[in-house]
């Protein structure tokens, strides 16, 4: 598996990467330390033309870019488009015999779930109980688009984890992430500043009009701030001059922010997990710029966090303290608990002397969803106790609505009834979809994760492990297909890597022995300090 490049010997001692590792300074590797990162030193320099000598063009274009393929409408397609490139470089390095494709841990699970997902397609033809018929080419459609989403984040796993520290390193990848958590924000905001603003994608005029009526089409095609929705129950729009939310709802409904992606439940979910990677990238590796831009932006980040009106992201958050809390105190940083404790009272008090409190009220009396998702949740266990093994492969329409089934789309009501099974969680999209059997394989792989690197107390071992973790939280309420799910393979990702720049930490270079552990910090180029990292 791919292993850290280690520092230049210093007073005969080296130092190797560990909890805060990164990449060593441009121009300081030699031979020994590319044979040491698991590649060759023709490897760290090879020929050909620019893309060929920076490997990692594919996911810095996908991170980095992100507010551009939001504004063309293919974000979600870009996990997919930009696989390609990644599968032609890997192919490039096993013909060229250059470098040795390894998989993470725990990957044989995640195989086999994908094998699952294809062994569904004979599925499709079936109708499942207490769904209405559709066609099947519908159902093709999004089977496979589905299928794909699950090859293009698995890509780019095994992408990420077979690049060296030179060619990407963990803290620039912590760093990119962070950047599309500022991406959020900054798109929050906007969607609680101007929750009515949207335009036209260009890549609208290329699109059929036939599809254009298409509800993921009408979503990706149209980008905006926010998704205007009626949550409150508040017909016409109610300004809650009360509690000074002048605006918010003012105009038949709630604009919850969802800016870079194309609904609020993905910005939420998305937004909650890349969090933890801009403290790490911005604030524990950052620049004292970064620092601020950083720290500034997960305090401001507040704001549309609470105007999503997501309540399960609110408890996302708070699990998320908790958990550092606790990994905090069993490591004995009382200090960092006491921090984290105070922020929670600042917290607090800010929402308690803001509107803030305002909108976290209301929402909690008006929740309209929750029959809906009940109903839904019944539909998919039923159907998944029907057909075990393999699910259905797609997802279906449930018969009617909550109230009678005998409620279905009108001219007047579009998406009145037959609302889509799984639609409400990724666990229930997986219980559809791919049975019992089926999500009990996708499951494991991230339970394997989150188990095999609970020891990792580095900053990227806590934010990965983190986010492992929340998967399990959000696949009750929100579907994780496809950028939360791409943000997690990169965690996952991370988590690898990091593994195998501690063992190599703990091994040493050749012929150094093991006495990394009493390793003093080494300085990071621009940022902060680089510790050595104990053994797993």
């Amino acid at each position: 598996m791919t292993t850290e490049v280690q520092r230049p010997w210093r007073g005969g001692r080296a130092l190797g990467l560990g909890d805060r590792g990164d990449a060593p300074p441009a121009g300081r590797h030699d031979a020994r330390d590319a044979r040491h990162s698991g590649s060759s030193a023709g490897d760290d320099q090879p020929s050909g033309g620019w893309f060929a000598r920076h490997p990692a063009w594919p996911v810095t274009a996908l991170l980095a870019g992100y507010p551009l393929w939001w504004a063309l409408g293919v974000a979600d397609f870009m996990w997919i488009i930009l696989a390609v490139p990644m599968v032609g470089r890997m192919l490039a390095w096993h013909r060229s015999g250059s470098r040795k494709i390894r998989v993470p841990a725990g990957f044989g699970l995640w195989l086999i779930f994908l094998l699952w997902v294809l062994a569904g397609l004979p599925m499709l033809t079936l109708t499942a109980p207490g769904t209405v018929k559709s066609a099947v080419a519908h159902r093709l459609i999004s089977f496979v688009l589905r299928a794909v989403s699950y090859g293009g984040v698995t890509v780019l796993l095994l992408y990420v984890g077979n690049l060296t520290e030179r060619e990407l390193s963990r803290r620039r990848l912590a760093w990119l992430l962070g950047l599309v958590a500022l991406y959020a924000v900054a798109g929050g905001i906007g969607g609680v500043v101007a929750p009515h603003f949207q335009f036209r994608s260009p890549m609208l005029l290329l699109i059929p009009h036939s599809l254009q009526t298409n509800v993921q089409i009408q979503a990706s095609m149209h980008p905006g701030f926010a998704q205007v929705q009626n949550v409150f129950g508040t017909p016409g729009g109610q300004r809650f001059g009360t509690t000074g939310l002048q605006g918010f709802g003012a105009t038949g409904g709630q604009g919850r922010p969802k800016a870079p992606f194309d609904y609020t439940n993905a910005w939420g979910n998305s937004l909650s997990i890349l969090l933890p990677w801009l403290i790490v990238g911005w604030w524990i590796l950052g620049t004292r710029r970064q620092r601020l831009i950083g720290g500034s932006a997960v305090v401001i980040a507040l704001v549309p966090l609470i105007y999503s009106l997501n309540r399960g992201v609110w408890i996302g958050i708070g699990l998320s303290v908790c958990y550092l809390a606790v990994r905090m105190a069993a490591k004995g940083k009382l200090a960092l608990l006491g921090v984290i404790c105070a922020a929670i009272a600042v917290v607090g008090v800010a929402v308690l002397a803001t509107p803030l409190h305002g909108v976290i009220s209301q929402r909690l009396q008006n929740g309209k969803s929750n029959d809906l998702r009940a109903t839904l949740s019944a539909v998919a266990m039923k159907d998944a106790l029907a057909s075990p093994v393999l699910g259905y492969g797609d997802t279906r329409q449930e018969i009617g609505s909550p109230s009678s089934i005998a409620i279905g789309p009108t001219p007047s009501c579009g998406n009145c009834g037959q609302t889509p099974v799984g639609g409400n969680g990724q666990l229930w999209l997986l219980l559809i979809c791919n049975g019992i059997v089926g999500a009990a394989l996708y499951l494991s792989f991230f339970a394997y994760g989150s188990w095999r690197y609970r020891r990792d107390t580095s900053p990227y071992g806590l934010a990965g492990v983190l986010v492992l973790l929340l998967s399990f939280v959000y696949m009750f309420a929100y579907v994780a297909v496809t950028a939360p799910l791409g943000f997690t393979m990169l965690a996952y990702a991370l988590l690898w890597r990091n593994d195998q720049a501690r063992r190599q930490s703990a091994a040493g270079p050749p012929g150094a022995g093991t006495m990394l552990g009493a390793a003093r910090p080494a300085s990071i180029p621009g940022g902060r300090a680089d510790y050595a990292g104990s053994p797993a």
